[in-house]
């Protein structure tokens, strides 16, 4: 992958693509989630998107499990300062809620799974509205004077609740958001676009979409009368129903053939292009649906292109 980007007004740089590991330890066992790691390291990726509460949601599993392949992946290769490592805090079920306390249990069972003795990116998971947000960020605060982490970030909260913090942190001093993880993607821009987006330009946060790949709709194996077999394939396959997901799904097949590019790339291509967004966030379970994904650094859509997936998705 090309050139690395700077993360808001940090000093962490980032690859142009974030390596989602919600599937690590989960659709993906220890042994496949190496290889796709491995595969991401060997093309110069660098940014590891994880959180304590993956993937709690899956049947036997408890939370905690893509934390624990990540930090046995980055004990077995040595690698720890080679890799900016971004988790969450907020969801896990035995950690729930944004209070000063649960703040740093969770960070400190982080610590452990990652078997490092710092996050670089630490992100609220969820909004906490029953916590003041300054409780939350003089408990993020806390932790990067500890040196436990290098940079706090914040995911799912209202353009308000963000404003408040950013306040917050630059009336007292603190630590404050450099990043945001909002849910983006070309058939989801209203949970984005509009107050939360204005709200991250005037503060020079930087935006990292998950859902980047709507689930794995926007790669193109979902058409109609095609069965997939997916643990996400309920959530993806509804987009089909509805006239935005089969204009967008047209407009991606005929950039992708214009260009010799695989769909998914030019979803994400489409994504990296829009304003604040640094590095989207996608997710492969085999190393061969991790070229599409990466592929991303090297492909630079035209404005007409941009404009006409633009145009589809607000159909």
């Amino acid at each position: 992958m090309t050139s690395l980007r700077t993360l808001g007004s940090s000093d962490i740089a980032v690859s142009p693509l974030a390596l989602g590991g919600n599937v690590f330890g989960w659709t993906a066992d220890q042994a496949q989630s190496f290889a796709v790691l491995d595969a991401y390291a060997a093309v110069g990726g660098n940014f590891v998107d994880t959180a304590d509460a993956y993937s709690s949601w899956a049947p036997g599993h408890e939370g905690g499990e893509s934390e624990t392949v990540i930090g046995n992946w980055l004990a077995a290769r040595g690698n720890r300062s080679d890799v900016v490592v971004a988790t969450k805090v907020g969801a896990h079920p035995q950690y729930r809620g944004l209070s000063a306390t649960t703040i740093r249990a969770a960070a400190e069972e982080s610590l452990k799974r990652l078997r490092t003795d710092y996050i670089d990116l630490y992100y609220t998971h969820f909004d906490d509205p029953r916590v003041p947000v300054e409780e939350i960020i003089t408990a993020l605060d806390q932790l990067v004077q500890d040196g436990k982490v290098r940079a706090i970030a914040a995911s799912n909260l209202s353009a308000e609740r963000l404003q408040a913090s950013l306040d917050f942190s630059e009336r007292e001093g603190l630590a404050r958001y450099v990043a945001l993880q909002p849910h983006y993607n070309l058939v989801s821009r209203d949970t984005y676009e509009g107050g939360l987006r204005d709200t991250a330009a005037r503060a020079g946060l930087a935006a990292v979409p998950y859902s980047a790949l709507a689930s794995g709709f926007l790669t193109g194996k979902y058409r109609p009368g095609v069965p997939v077999d997916s643990a996400r394939a309920a959530g993806a396959g509804k987009h089909l129903e509805t006239g935005r997901g089969l204009a967008v799904l047209a407009a991606l097949d005929k950039v992708a053939r214009a260009r010799g590019a695989q769909v998914a790339t030019v979803a994400l291509a489409w994504l990296a292009a829009q304003p604040t967004v640094v590095a989207p966030i996608a997710s492969a379970r085999t190393v061969e649906q991790l070229p599409a994904l990466t592929a991303v650094a090297e492909l630079e859509l035209t404005a007409d292109e941009l404009a006409e997936l633009t145009a589809a998705s607000a159909s």
